[in-house]
């Protein structure tokens, strides 16, 4: 998916779409720094938009890893489905809201990590909060949540949801981004 596109979905959907450009390599890393690749039998992303991260997490992950993609946006979806084929990838159109479904119907352990690029600050309370419930919910315990937004006050809301939350930063994004790994224990 081009750059053009990626802005046109934003101005489409700029509640769902959180950013009028990709995500960078920058912050393609650091996201994919909490994760320990050999331990992990089951990634879930949510929101890949283009794929950056998705990529990224194919290239690093051991075949034995189950990587789950959700994505609602129609185009996006479609791009990512023409682009990216793996037998571990389970590429799922749908919505964040789903993800135990997700697991039962596919019949995978909960996740070790989820990668969220979900614009959470654009969504109405009630919507943020049962997306984060059920980020818990479908969530190892001893599993992360790899997050990230373009606002540093959001550590309350994850605060509330999680007991370990700590925040990392790259400027080398357009917009700034902040990374906020949250976890159980």
């Amino acid at each position: 998916m081009s750059k053009r596109s990626f802005l046109r979905e934003f101005f489409k959907a700029n509640r769902m779409v959180g950013s009028m450009l990709p995500s960078s390599r920058f912050l393609s890393k650091k996201m994919l720094l909490p994760i320990a690749f050999e331990k992990a039998k089951v990634i879930i992303e949510l929101g890949p938009g283009t794929g950056v991260f998705t990529k990224e997490l194919l290239r690093q992950m051991p075949a034995q890893c189950q990587l789950i993609v959700i994505e609602l946006n129609d185009a996006f979806y479609q791009a990512l489905q023409e682009k990216l084929q793996a037998p571990n990838l389970h590429l799922i159109h749908g919505s964040a809201a789903e993800i135990s479904a997700v697991l039962q119907r596919l019949q995978l352990p909960k996740a070790d990590f989820i990668l969220s690029s979900l614009p959470l600050s654009n969504f109405p309370v009630a919507l943020r909060s049962a997306i984060l419930e059920e980020i818990k919910r479908s969530m190892h315990p001893e599993g992360k949540l790899i997050q990230f937004q373009y606002s540093r006050g959001l550590k309350k809301l994850y605060g509330a949801h999680f007991e370990k939350v700590s925040i990392d930063y790259t400027v080398l994004n357009f917009p700034p981004a902040f990374i906020y790994t949250c976890a159980n224990s």
